[in-house]
């Protein structure tokens, strides 16, 4: 699959509750069955003052539109999140950008209540403005602007 691969996390809107902080670097894989599956990595802050780096696995399910996973995932340590939480690929060009969206809880009309993005990159020094440009845009048709929080890389 062409999505394969690392990708580094640049900016994120965090879901309610514990999530990845920073560093958060992802590995997308097929298997020879077709598979698709994912780790991350990334630190978490646990009890406000103490951080642990968390590894996270994803197995994906496809869906009828080819955009559009089931992701059940879970925490190597058992403190950690785990959920089958609704994921689609908003936007990639493959090599450069990714914009990831997943809801993991639904309000009665359907519309999402409960929501978390990553904006990808290839590169771990981020994106070129093209690509920036590109993502700002689904941010907004998202009803995301301005709700993302940029990403460290430091460790």
């Amino acid at each position: 699959s062409q999505f394969s691969g690392t990708w580094y996390a640049m900016a994120k809107k965090d879901p309610e509750g514990l999530f990845l902080q920073d560093n958060i670097i992802a590995e997308f894989s097929v298997d020879e069955n077709g598979q698709m599956s994912a780790t991350a990595k990334g630190r978490v802050r646990l009890l406000n003052n103490w951080d642990v780096c968390a590894d996270m696995v994803g197995t994906f399910t496809d869906t009828e539109d080819s955009a559009k996973f089931k992701m059940k995932y879970w925490g190597v340590a058992s403190f950690l999140q785990k959920g089958n939480d609704d994921h689609w690929i908003i936007d990639t060009d493959y090599d450069t950008y990714a914009v990831q969206y997943s809801c993991r809880l639904l309000n009665l009309d359907g519309t999402c209540a409960d929501s978390y993005s990553f904006v990808f990159s290839r590169d771990p020094n981020g994106l070129p403005p093209e690509a920036q440009k590109i993502v700002r845009q689904r941010q907004e048709e998202l009803c995301l602007s301005r709700q993302y929080r940029l990403i460290v890389h430091n460790g």
